[in-house]
């Protein structure tokens, strides 16, 4: 027996086939004789009489070939779900993710209209709409958007202004902790087989206090011991002794930084060196966060130190490199986040 191909019949001849095979089986022959005298497979008879018995004939016709051309989200429906994803996470709208996958906004769509979505068209109703996946930015539930925006709008400009009227330098300062076993970046292995690497398994690192400012001019601090008052109050002393203008700091609000020992030591210093500190829980304001990372990958994350002296070294050397070229310092100002900041 030859088996068909029918689908590169037309759709009237496919329906008269589905047809003449039902009326014989009806008559009948069996659903396997069916199959051989039209050349059909029997699994194709099975199905024809399956959609016969729930429709009758009215069911064997053509159907409409191809990917349905119309959209089962209506205008307005669309709208609101590219709002809803846009201004809000998963978890805010009450659905059991964290991020926007596929069927996080499929189940979002079923449960604000009623229409179940596969993934599939999903992922091309997002594509439409200019949604791409991506890897997410962490944000704290604590940030307030309102003093993002009043520091963006009503207290860095006066105090930019401020700067150039006294002949002042801007810095944004930050100090950050490495660890020698940091890891970052990736190693080529075979498919399927995770390449190892060897490490010690003792715990060391050491401590950074840096400050830039957007025309590259970079300060720092290398430390072991923890982050305290004593400790800010010594990298600012040479701060202010390596800068010939006033400086302006623009920092965090770490508890060290508002502690009442620095607080005095400021006090008696106004004009040599002053405090700025920028919103709670917002350190993507902070161009100094893109020189921590820079250091953390290059001078700690594509190393492996073998003792405590070794990532204290490697991260002294990586700064002083910056030091020699101001233009890869003034590129962490270009980030959109900071970019305010490059002028």
């Amino acid at each position: 027996m030859t088996i068909k191909d029918a689908r590169s019949l037309p759709p009237a001849a496919q329906e008269e086939l589905r047809r003449k095979a039902v009326r014989a089986v009806v008559g009948g022959r069996k659903q396997k004789e069916a199959a051989e005298l039209f050349g059909v497979t029997p699994q194709a008879v099975y199905a024809w009489m399956k959609r016969h018995r729930q429709g009758g004939l009215k069911a064997l016709g053509a159907r409409k070939r191809g990917r349905p051309r119309s959209k089962r989200l209506l205008p307005w429906q669309a709208a609101q779900t590219v709002r809803m994803i846009a201004e809000r996470c998963p978890d805010r709208l009450e659905l059991p993710f964290c991020l926007w996958t596929r069927q996080a906004v499929g189940e979002l769509i079923e449960e604000k209209f009623g229409a179940n979505l596969s993934v599939w068209t999903v992922g091309r109703h997002l594509r439409s709409w200019g949604f791409t996946p991506q890897k997410p930015l962490r944000r704290a539930y604590e940030r307030n958007p309102r003093e993002v925006e009043r520091w963006l709008k009503e207290e860095y400009p006066p105090m930019r202004r401020q700067a150039r009227r006294k002949g002042g330098e801007i810095n944004w300062g930050d100090e950050m902790g490495l660890r020698g076993d940091h890891q970052a970046g990736r190693s080529y292995g075979r498919r399927g087989q995770t390449p190892a690497i060897g490490a010690t398994g003792n715990r060391f690192g050491c401590n950074t206090i840096s400050a830039i400012t957007n025309r590259g001019r970079l300060r720092f601090m290398v430390f072991r011991k923890g982050f305290s008052a004593d400790v800010f109050i010594e990298f600012l002393r040479r701060l202010a002794r390596q800068t010939e203008r006033r400086v302006f700091l623009i920092v965090d609000r770490h508890p060290v930084r508002r502690s009442g020992k620095v607080k005095k030591w400021l006090a008696k210093r106004r004009k040599a060196i002053r405090l700025f500190l920028l919103p709670a829980f917002s350190p993507q304001l902070n161009p100094d966060e893109m020189l921590n990372q820079d250091v953390k990958s290059n001078a700690v994350g594509r190393r492996r130190a073998r003792d405590g002296e070794e990532p204290t070294a490697n991260v002294r050397n990586c700064l002083r490199r910056r030091q020699r070229r101001p233009h890869v310092a003034r590129r962490h100002f270009q980030e959109k986040h900071v970019r305010y900041a490059a002028v």
